[in-house]
């Protein structure tokens, strides 16, 4: 890609043991079983009347409609950076989609109601708020759907920013979904929520364990790796004879980049692929895992160009975040200045790669790869085409 009060960042994920409880208003989670699919009607017939706990049934996959064009898909976020590109993919393969957007949305609200429904010619879009319960139920859930698809995720990585809409606004669509009886929800989360230490890594894993304690709906919670684009920043300036900027050595962290386009196909298998369901999903392009170093000589061998590095020391960030954290300390304003100086830090030292849990260590070789598009091809492309329609705005790194 926070005597003081405690800061929003400063919150710690609730197990989601104690989550279930506080979750649903409307079913009870003790020692009754959860029941999955076409065998929940089998199993409520043979289970005995228990008084001190309340069957829960977990749709399934295998409730959706049979047919594509008979399965009804929300999708929000849907003209966001990787959103646009699953609401495409969707339609292509033949599903009823509807796109939940704001009247202003995309990169600095530009994309207005006229360009929302041009962007998506194949799909119902429909307007509102997800910062609000209210105008999900009216706006978006005016009819019901087989399944949702979040591909919310904050503008900046800004403490209130983060909490707002990683976890409260996807909630809110969560607890509209599971009141309309939608079946199945596909969240594009983060890898990197692995290992949190930026806020909106902690949002978007409370929302993660909230999902998964609900009781009522399936779920395919997606973990992507780094896109091409967010390793795409550098091109132009190398093009024009610039150095490519890298931390340490360039091997302090290393990605299985994967591109929108791949990514946008494996969220649309989350919707039919049983194998998917209720299960937490990290997921990278194909290839080996790449260091800054390798992109980088990468890049300058597409160019033509003789390798020129900028090595800037990890210590340098260090130096910055300790300021900007002084002055945090002081100046409300300042908390989400320090909170991005942590964010550019952690993607400099930190892999977005699997992380294993009993080394300690990031693995490649465990972080599962799809897709057919390499970061090669579209190094090469962006270097003749350029990068017109490929910006991140408010989450580029480089700008």
């Amino acid at each position: 890609r926070r005597c003081r009060r405690s800061l929003p960042n400063e919150r710690t994920p609730t197990p989601p043991t104690r989550m279930a409880a506080a979750l649903s208003s409307r079913v009870t989670l003790r020692a009754a079983p959860v029941v999955r699919g076409a065998k929940a009607s089998k199993a409520a017939a043979t289970t005995r009347p228990n008084r001190s706990a309340t069957l829960t049934t977990r749709a399934a996959i295998a409730d959706l409609p049979k047919e594509n064009k008979d399965t009804k898909v929300l999708v929000v976020g849907g003209t966001g950076y990787i959103g646009k590109f699953v609401v495409r993919e969707l339609c292509a393969q033949g599903y009823d989609v509807t796109a939940f957007v704001r009247e202003k949305s995309g990169i600095g609200g530009k994309t207005d109601a006229s360009g929302a429904k041009s962007m998506f010619p194949d799909a119902s879009v429909k307007f509102g708020s997800v910062g609000s319960v209210d105008s999900i139920r009216s706006g978006a859930f005016d009819e019901t759907y087989d399944v949702v698809v979040s591909c919310l995720a904050s503008r900046t990585g800004g403490i209130k920013d983060s909490w707002d809409v990683d976890y409260q606004a996807t909630k809110n669509v969560l607890d509209v979904a599971r009141e309309k009886g939608a079946k199945h929800f596909v969240l594009l989360s983060a890898i990197c929520v692995q290992k949190p230490l930026l806020t909106f890594q902690s949002a978007k894993l409370k929302f993660e364990e909230e999902l998964q304690a609900a009781g009522d709906i399936s779920y395919s919670i997606v973990r992507p790796t780094a896109f091409f684009k967010s390793l795409a920043g550098q091109v132009e300036s190398v093009q024009k004879g610039g150095p490519y900027v890298m931390f340490g050595d360039g091997q302090l962290a290393s990605c299985k980049p994967i591109s929108e386009r791949d990514l946008a196909k494996y969220m649309a298998e989350c919707i039919r692929d049983n194998s998917l369901e209720n299960k937490v999903l990290p997921i990278g392009g194909p290839g080996e895992a790449m260091s800054a170093l390798e992109q980088g000589t990468m890049l300058f061998d597409i160019l033509g160009m003789e390798p020129k590095f900028v090595k800037v020391p990890i210590e340098v960030m260090d130096g910055v975040i300790k300021v900007l954290d002084t002055f945090a300390g002081f100046f409300a304003n300042m908390r989400d200045a320090a909170e991005f100086g942590k964010i550019g830090r952690y993607y400099a030292a930190e892999s977005m790669l699997v992380l294993d849990d009993a080394t300690g260590e990031y693995d490649a070789s465990k972080t599962p790869s799809y897709g057919t598009d390499t970061l090669e091809a579209f190094f090469k492309k962006v270097s003749v085409e350029g990068l017109a329609g490929q910006e991140l705005g408010d989450q580029a790194v480089f700008k």
